[in-house]
């Protein structure tokens, strides 16, 4: 064992286990986050030291009433994205994603699952650019594939027998 390290005290690894852990008085040094394992929300997202959300989060009560406040904001988001669900058209998408960003904004397992779409998109519009003619030609295929769509819907009054035959 290295017997230099062990005297400097805990390193910004140690400090982070600690927190998550549960020791009430370790910080993420890189943050400044304290870590409140108690709440039952789970552990903050990374915020810049001596931003608003530090500052909001140094205050035990505030920093409470912000994480339910921004908990309750996502999730409404998302649950008004499911609900369009019902509605035609990719209007499920947006709300959702809103709300995951919304709870990355607080909660570290958002940030995480967030990142990882944000790779994801990186991932997609990287390819795309690479591809650009593969690309527009899908895009067009899907818009042509969706006009068609409407336009029989329209066009065989699709929607009106469908009421017709559950009724």
């Amino acid at each position: 064992m290295d017997e230099t390290r062990s005297s400097e005290g805990p390193s910004a690894d140690q400090t982070v286990s600690n927190a998550r852990t549960g020791d009430p008085s370790a910080t993420d040094e890189a943050t400044g986050a304290i870590d409140d394992p108690d709440d039952g929300l789970g552990a903050p997202a990374p915020a810049p030291r001596g931003g608003l959300r530090d500052r909001i989060r140094s205050k035990p009560g505030l920093r409470e009433a912000y994480r339910v406040g921004v908990f309750v904001l996502g999730l409404l988001c998302i649950v008004a994205g499911i609900g369009l669900a019902a509605l035609p058209g990719p209007l499920t998408i947006p709300p959702v994603l809103l709300g995951l960003y919304i709870w990355s904004t607080e909660f570290e397992f958002a940030h995480r699952f967030f990142e990882s779409f944000k790779a994801k998109a990186h991932d997609a519009w990287a390819h795309a650019n690479k591809h650009p003619v593969s690309s527009a030609l899908i895009t067009v295929v899907g818009l042509v594939g969706a006009g068609a769509a409407i336009w029989a819907v329209s066009h065989f009054n699709l929607v009106d027998k469908a009421k017709d035959a559950l009724l």
